[in-house]
């Protein structure tokens, strides 16, 4: 049976020892998101880190926008945000709706406030290997393989999905970890045999319980990015029952990456605070 990665717990554990440092900093970090329509969801998303901010005493303000506000209006109002001497980082709420375009916006954010990661700046830092900041999801995973002592060097790394917000990222923090990587996508032939060689498979794919059992090699680390809907269930990209069987460590879903997502958002919105307080980015 797979030692199951507690992602709220690593999670908790983090938040705590961030509410200290802030404390202890002298600084007042501050997080602004920007939601663009009604999707519940992405409310719901947006609520959740508000509270997390509460939680480690950063201060946090939500600028909302109706579904058919322009592209223009979207990028008028993250320029505000950069331009706010107050404002440690910025997350602009994906997906955004139909009819905004989305690169534009995330191009208009600074990128010594992304705290999301996803500026064009701050993936070529972490292509690189020189990262700024980290798409959150990708190092939340990393900080919880670390936490859980799971060693990557020298590892063969599987990620299932290449999205700009997680495949890829994902794949670039486990290649500066010294991992070997293979990305795998939906045009990938004979994806099973392939996962079954991995050490660590990452699936990322947004199709519920895709990851089987066959496809997973035994004591392999498998780490579930998934969060599908299915009657009325969350469920992940893997097969979390069957494939625990043959899992040498796995995270649920709910209770693995997620909180650890929002962990890793309350830390770069930190670090962002810190880097404004020592002047202008090189």
């Amino acid at each position: 049976m797979a030692l199951i990665l507690d992602g709220k717990a690593v999670s908790e554990k983090r938040i705590e020892l961030l509410r200290e440092a802030i404390d202890e900093s002298g600084l007042s970090p501050r997080l602004a998101t920007v939601l663009v329509g009604d999707d519940p969801a992405s409310a719901l998303y947006v609520r959740m880190k508000h509270q997390a901010c509460e939680r480690v005493h950063i201060g946090s303000i939500n600028v909302t926008l109706p579904a058919d506000t322009t592209t223009e209006r979207v990028v008028e109002k993250v320029q505000r945000l950069n331009a706010d001497p107050e404002i440690s980082g910025i997350l602009v709420q994906l997906p955004l709706p139909a009819g905004i375009e989305q690169e534009s916006v995330i191009e208009a954010v600074s990128p010594e406030k992304d705290v999301d990661g996803f500026h064009p700046c701050n993936i070529g830092h972490l292509v690189s290997g020189r990262p700024r900041f980290s798409p959150c999801t990708p190092l939340g995973i990393m900080n919880l393989l670390a936490e859980s002592g799971i060693e990557l060097e020298g590892r063969r790394a599987v990620v299932v999905g290449r999205s700009i917000d997680v495949g890829r990222p994902m794949a670039a923090l486990l290649l500066n970890a010294n991992a070997t990587i293979t990305v795998c996508h939906s045009r990938t032939r004979d994806l099973a045999s392939i996962t079954r060689e991995a050490d660590l498979v990452v699936a990322a794919v947004g199709r519920p319980r895709f990851i089987t059992a066959d496809m997973i090699g035994e004591g392999a680390t498998v780490v579930d990015i998934g969060t599908n809907r299915v009657e009325g269930r969350l469920v992940g990209d893997v097969d979390f029952e069957a494939v625990r069987e043959r899992a040498g460590a796995i995270t649920p879903v709910p209770g693995g990456v997620g909180p650890m997502t929002i962990a890793t958002l309350m830390e770069n919105t930190f670090a962002a605070a810190r880097r404004l307080s020592c002047g202008p980015a090189p």
